[in-house]
């Protein structure tokens, strides 16, 4: 199986555990809070993740944790590939094809998901590597 999609849903999955909420109404907004063990009116307890998201402020060093954690993981992972041929490999293959690569030719959106900028893919030659094999790809899947 794809080891990038293997660590992408690990981390969806804790991501889905963590305790948040997201709110597009006054409704939803008071059974969010309830669900966080809060009441409607306690708004000091709680930052803006954004996008309609809130956490409790207890859990902010938490989350904070669980994203510096997510990081050093994919880090790990690309610099466990020697060639580009593994994992980098499934990683920019994934994104290119979530990001409709074959219809837009633009590799932008991928490494913006990916957090990575055109420069740092290529000072690497392994993630030059990587990409080039995943745009080839893309095609050769249709």
């Amino acid at each position: 199986m794809n080891a990038y999609l293997n660590l992408k849903q690990k981390r969806q999955a804790e991501v889905n555990s963590f305790p948040m909420m997201f709110a597009f109404s006054d409704q939803q907004f008071e059974e969010g809070m309830k669900n966080l063990g809060l009441e409607p009116t306690d708004t000091d307890k709680i930052y803006s993740i954004g996008g309609g998201g809130f956490i409790r402020k207890s859990d902010s060093i938490s989350l904070s944790e669980m994203s510096k954690r997510h990081n050093k993981e994919m880090q790990e992972a690309i610099a466990t590939d020697q060639t580009g041929e593994g994992f980098i490999f499934d990683m920019f293959n994934y994104e290119l094809r979530n990001h409709e690569y074959n219809y837009t030719m633009d590799v932008t959106d991928t490494l913006e998901a990916l957090n990575l900028t055109i420069e740092e893919v290529n000072a690497d030659e392994r993630l030059i590597n990587g990409l080039s094999k995943a745009k080839k790809a893309q095609f050769n899947n249709m």
